[in-house]
């Protein structure tokens, strides 16, 4: 099983600075992350499009040859941050329609997607299920002529349950999961029973750590920050243990959001920590 990042793990570096975060001293352009990528001991990312400057076919199909260039796997993530909005936001369904093609052009074969986020996980989720079940199900209609998978992220909306509802609705070997190991603990759901749920339709991963965090109050989602893979509550190695029993194709992908104030501002040094931490994990299940 091999190791990846996501690029999210530099959004306070690519600009995107959380109330809270202090401001890098010299910004990370897109361009300039490609360009040092084969220096991070990796062999796969995902790249979020959120800080791909433009998505003209030309531009697009040069990043494809540098993630050539660097022998990298990759998926393709759309959504952040709110994605579809639960169901609520057409012009966003129209959105992700036109980046599976965009997708395809960096030769990425899995696509991660968003339906909700945090800022909609208080509203009644029956409706948002039902409404998500349409749009993904005709989303990937349009995967299919492409040929690539669409992995729906737990993004700190919907339990495990509901998220195993959705895959069941749509029904498409199309559709799958982005099996993101912090956001399930960070709605209090157990995050070892809900890959024993939904590790056959895994397609691709963030790969968190967390710890709480003293002082901030419990029902924030930060309550719960990123630390080096290895030294928060969750299990990861038992979570890859799960996914090479079910045949993981994907990589483990590290992903950072808010770092704990142990390591504020120490994106890079966590990453690189969190990296070799996944190669110690991969190794292990090599040999088991």
């Amino acid at each position: 099983m091999n190791v990846g990042i996501d690029s999210y793990c530099y959004h306070r570096l690519f600009g995107e600075v959380y109330p809270g975060q202090d401001r890098p001293e010299k910004e990370l352009s897109f361009d300039a992350f490609l360009k040092d990528i084969g220096k991070l001991d990796i062999k796969g990312i995902s790249l979020e499009s959120c800080f791909i400057p433009r998505f003209n076919k030309e531009y697009l199909l040069d990043v494809k040859q540098q993630l050539d260039d660097n022998d990298l796997d990759r998926v393709y993530a759309w959504g952040h941050p709110d994605g579809l909005e639960g169901g609520k936001n057409e012009a966003a369904f129209d959105e992700m329609l036109e980046h599976i093609e965009y997708a395809s052009y960096i030769g990425a074969n899995v696509m991660r997607v968003v339906g909700s986020s945090l800022q909609f996980r208080f509203e009644d989720h029956t409706p948002q299920l039902e409404k998500l079940s349409h749009m993904f199900t005709e989303a990937a209609k349009v995967a299919a002529r492409y040929n690539v998978k669409l992995a729906v992220e737990n993004h700190i909306d919907y339990n495990s349950d509901e998220i195993l509802q959705l895959i069941k609705n749509v029904n498409s070997p199309y559709f799958g999961v982005n099996f993101d190991t912090g956001n399930f603990l960070r709605v209090l759901d157990d995050p070892i029973q809900a890959m024993e749920k939904l590790a056959p339709y895994v397609l691709a991963t963030h790969i968190k750590d967390l710890k709480p965090v003293k002082g901030v109050p419990v029902n924030e989602w930060y309550f719960f920050s990123c630390v080096p893979t290895g030294e928060g509550l969750i299990d990861n190695a038992r979570l890859a243990q799960i996914l090479k029993q079910h045949n993981y194709k994907g990589f483990l992908a590290v992903e950072i959001d808010f770092l704990h104030p142990d390591y504020t501002n120490q994106e890079e040094d966590v990453v690189k920590e969190s990296v070799a931490e996944l190669w110690k994990i991969a190794g292990r299940l090599e040999y088991a």
